[in-house]
């Protein structure tokens, strides 16, 4: 059941609609945390009792995160957050490709971690070949085909993109790659608990605790049985000596009850937010959607109108929080790569905006917010006519 808005000291906190960027901690995982953070704070590397028990936490907290997977077969290892996990894959299965097999190809529409880890490695002497998307914002399988071939040793795909809410084809995707002897890679952050995980086409795959109502500063890489890659992080030889660094059992036992929460929840999630999307399509019916209207995670509504200033209209309804895009790339002043890999020129990208919503988005608060959102638009038309 969505919970209401909570006052915060200057009134009520605005309608959260940016569900993409992070999602709202639940109460559970909050309670589950607070020990961990207060009387329970041994060092889970030491030996004596308290140590000890940190452990155990953190073992119990990965089983949970492991069921949320469907127990795939492999190993996961608990990072810093996802941009770490796809740091660490990449690099780490990179450093281990034979002569002949150093070729790795992506998608235009990836997440900067992965985009920015692969141009690195091209700079370190690996071909890079990234691969265009269609105005829907899915790639050619034909294309993909002819371009993941021999030569390639490692091939990396989005599930569920974090600005459009295409869902890519990763299960093709991994069989191509598989059947050229590469490894295949998936950021699957925005696929946990949204979508079914295809994890049985993936290698390696990178998840992130804030986006399941989980904490900050917490993220995981599973890694399937039988592939080996290089550790990114040397130093203790924490986590079976694959990732050196003191865990912090507080942020690990808040993932695993997000996780434990997710499984339990998954149906009832899925429901809501599609009733969510109803309502949301209804009341911007005179908006042009961005990206694949058939692929799509319904939680992520995309959507652009002519002659709109999205940054003015953010600012304008401050009753609502919502975002012309990726926080990532909005931090970093850049342009939406995504939105210009759909083939949207700087007019159409600067005119779209992001709504995200989920488990405590009740669906009283997404009207109101869609209304305000639509009455500052049309402000902004009149003006500019």
């Amino acid at each position: 059941m969505a919970q209401a808005r909570r006052a915060a000291p200057g009134g009520v906190t605005p309608i959260y609609l940016d569900y993409q960027a992070t999602t709202p901690v639940a109460p559970e995982v909050t309670a589950a945390m607070r020990p961990w953070i207060d009387e329970k704070f041994g060092n889970p590397h030491s030996p004596h009792r308290m140590g000890r028990e940190a452990a155990a936490a953190i073992e119990i907290a990965r089983e949970r995160v492991l069921t949320a997977l469907r127990k795939a077969p492999g190993k996961l290892y608990f990072t810093s957050g996802a941009t770490e996990a796809a740091n660490w894959s990449l690099k780490g299965a990179a450093a281990r490709l034979p002569e002949g097999k150093r070729r790795i190809v992506t998608i235009a529409t990836e997440h900067a971690c992965v985009l920015d880890t692969v141009e690195w490695l091209g700079g370190q002497g690996y071909e890079v070949d990234i691969l265009p998307v269609g105005s829907d914002g899915l790639v050619d399988l034909d294309l993909a085909a002819d371009r993941i071939d021999a030569r390639t040793g490692l091939v990396a795909a989005m599930l569920v993109n974090n600005e459009i809410g295409v869902v890519q084809p990763v299960v093709e995707i991994g069989e191509m790659a598989r059947g050229r002897g590469a490894l295949f890679f998936c950021d699957a952050v925005q696929g946990l608990g949204r979508v079914n995980l295809p994890l049985e086409a993936c290698d390696m795959a990178a998840f992130s605790a804030h986006k399941i109502y989980g904490p900050k500063g917490i993220g995981a890489l599973w890694i399937r049985d039988g592939v080996d890659i290089d550790p990114l992080l040397h130093g203790g030889g924490q986590e079976g000596g694959m990732r050196s660094g003191t865990l912090s059992p507080a942020l690990c036992v808040g993932f695993g009850e997000a996780a434990r929460l997710l499984t339990d929840r998954f149906e009832a999630d899925r429901q809501h937010v599609e009733r969510l999307w109803e309502i949301a399509r209804n009341l911007t019916a005179d908006w042009t959607l961005n990206g694949s209207a058939a692929r799509r995670y319904h939680g992520n509504l995309n959507i652009r109108r002519d002659g709109l200033d999205s940054a003015r209209l953010i600012s304008d309804v401050r009753q609502a929080a919502f975002s012309a895009g990726s926080a990532c790339a909005s931090g970093s002043g850049r342009p939406s790569h995504v939105l210009a890999a759909l083939g949207l020129s700087a007019p159409e990208a600067r005119s779209s905006i992001r709504l995200g919503f989920g488990r405590y988005t009740t669906e009283a608060d997404l009207a109101e917010a869609l209304g305000l959102i639509a009455a500052a638009a049309d402000r902004q038309s009149s003006r500019a006519a």
